[in-house]
């Protein structure tokens, strides 16, 4: 099915082009907004796509401004697409109280706990429906699609890749929330949007799928985590993922870097790694 998408903006940029969408979103069944730069090889035909999810208070309009990412993603012909980090305008209570929960926290769950579980459905909007438009309405190569984020969208990349890895050929995060049912942003997004049963919560922890897989990803994963992260103690534990790995046999390289922090200084210092890291298994 078509979907009727709006043209917020449109620049060019590097020779492609950088545009911002609306659309009336049927997962979500409120308008959504993601971001698309298409590099100059969409203009011969079908280019690998990139899909990169952000952080928490992020929008669809963060990474396409400061991870850095079009200049080299124009060199190597690759499509990127963010989607925004949560439904906009639920009107759920509550839901623009907390910086870490609700609006712009999605998570990219699909919640099951009412009032949440009407709009706030990331999983599916991701996985199902903005795949489909990428790789339908616009020039997005379906065969060739990969993965990556950034902190809770670095949580969300794992857990997409491993849920569905016959969407995702290649999977890749910056500081991501490795193990979310052992933090405080875990317990807190989980409870709320998953409920009290925590054997669910393991169903979308990266640590966890990772032990009940078998080397999903045998070309291998890419962690970059900054020794400097303000979060890493208590929220990231990376250490968890590694562990898992190892496990299962699943090549993984946790890089970690003395002095960055968590921000986009960080991310953007990296970048060029995730992209030829990508491109290399999309090609």
């Amino acid at each position: 099915m078509t979907v009727e998408l709006e043209v917020i903006s449109e620049h060019r940029c590097f020779d492609g082009v950088q545009r911002f969408y609306k659309h009336s979103s049927q997962e979500i069944g409120l308008p959504m907004r993601f971001s698309v730069f298409e590099p100059p090889q969409a203009k011969q035909g079908r280019v690998p796509v990139l899909f990169y999810l952000a952080g928490l208070t992020c929008t669809e309009e963060t990474f396409m401004i400061k991870g850095g990412a079009q200049r080299l993603a124009a060199e190597l012909g690759i499509m990127l697409v963010t989607p925004d980090t949560s439904p906009r305008g639920a009107d759920v209570p509550g839901e623009a109280d907390h910086w870490d929960f609700g609006t712009g926290a999605g998570f990219y769950v699909d919640a099951t706990e009412a009032p949440w579980s009407d709009h706030y459905r990331m999983e599916s909007y991701v996985v199902d429906e903005l795949f489909s438009i990428v790789t339908t309405q616009l020039s997005g190569d379906a065969k060739k699609v990969g993965i990556f984020g950034h902190s809770m969208g670095g949580h969300g990349a794992l857990v997409l890749a491993l849920r569905h890895p016959e969407k995702y050929r290649s999977v890749s995060a910056f500081a991501p929330i490795a193990a979310p049912t052992k933090c405080p942003w875990g317990h807190k997004a989980f409870a709320g949007y998953l409920g009290a049963d925590r054997s669910t919560w393991e169903q979308h922890d990266a640590s966890s799928l990772m032990r009940q897989s078998q080397c999903p990803f045998p070309e291998g994963i890419l962690v970059d985590q900054g020794l400097n992260d303000q979060f890493l103690a208590e929220q990231l534990y990376p250490e968890a993922l590694e562990e898992a790995c190892q496990a299962v046999d699943q090549p993984l390289t946790l890089r970690k870097h003395a002095g960055y922090d968590h921000g986009y200084y960080f991310i953007a210092t990296f970048m060029d790694d995730h992209l030829r890291f990508h491109a290399e298994r999309l090609s």
